[in-house]
Formats: C-alpha cells, sequence, structure tokens
C-alpha cells in the first residue's frame, strides 16, 4: 500500500534573539543548499546509515568498503574525510599492527538519523509505487 503525503506548507523556525519566527522561503532554501553541501551525493547518507545501523561494532575501511556495494576506495576515502570534517564521523587510529582505523558516528552525526529514516521509508513507497505503476500498465 503507497502512503500519499498531505498537501500542506510546513515553514521551518527560526530562532532569533530569543523569538521563534517562521524561516523565510530563501532562507529555507539557503539552509537545504547547506545540507546538500554536507551530506549531497550517492555516498555520505548511505555511510551515515552504514555506521548507524553497527553502533556496537568496530568498523574499519575495508568492511564499510565490502558492505557498500560499488564504492570504490578512492571515493570512500574523501567521503569520509568529508563526514570527518563536517564532525558527522570520527576517525581513530588503533594502536595494533597493522595499524587498523575505525569509524564510527558523532553523537551529532546522529542527528543525521532522521533524515536518513525518512529517505528509507520514502524509498520503499517509491519502490512500490513504480511496481504498482508497472503492473497496472501491463493489464
Amino acid at each position: 500500500m503507497v502512503t500519499s503525503y498531505l498537501n500542506e506548507t510546513i515553514m521551518a523556525k527560526i530562532i532569533e534573539n530569543g523569538i521563534e519566527r517562521e524561516a523565510s522561503c530563501t532562507e529555507e532554501l539557503f539552509a537545504m543548499r547547506d545540507s546538500l553541501d554536507v551530506l549531497g551525493g550517492k555516498w555520505k547518507l548511505m555511510i551515515l546509515r552504514y555506521l548507524t545501523n553497527r553502533p556496537d561494532q568496530q568498523i574499519h575501511f575495508k568492511k564499510l568498503q565490502r558492505g557498500i556495494d560499488g564504492i570504490s576506495a578512492k571515493m570512500l576515502s574523501k567521503e569520509l574525510k568529508e563526514l570527518e570534517m563536517n564532525l558527522l564521523i570520527t576517525r581513530t587510529i588503533q594502536d595494533t599492527k597493522p595499524i587498523t582505523v575505525v569509524y564510527a558516528v558523532t553523537e551529532y552525526g546522529k542527528s543525521v538519523l532522521p533524515v536518513t529514516e525518512t529517505l528509507v521509508n520514502w524509498g520503499i513507497i517509491h519502490r512500490e509505487k513504480i511496481k504498482e505503476s508497472m503492473s497496472s500498465s501491463d493489464l
């Protein structure tokens, strides 16, 4: 079953000098652009989701690469550096032989969890909608 969303305007809230107000459309678009700059691309949200779903595991580079189908080592390295730079993940070097680097989501990085939850749920609904559309067009 496909869930439909209400067609209503939802404006973000901004607190300035202790006073709450609705964000302007321009402010919302700037905030959206900032979010996409930090989280955009094919891999960052997938990396965060993978790490978030494994809080009790030590996740090293190769495990991440094996767990996220299709990501190259070069791209994973780039994305991990950007996620760390934006304080969403930590990179811990362990004193082992050979040296092991472990990645984990920060408390701040966990704030992205509702975004990934929404995208996962929307993706499931979207796949179902497309399947329904394809089967009804086959008739």
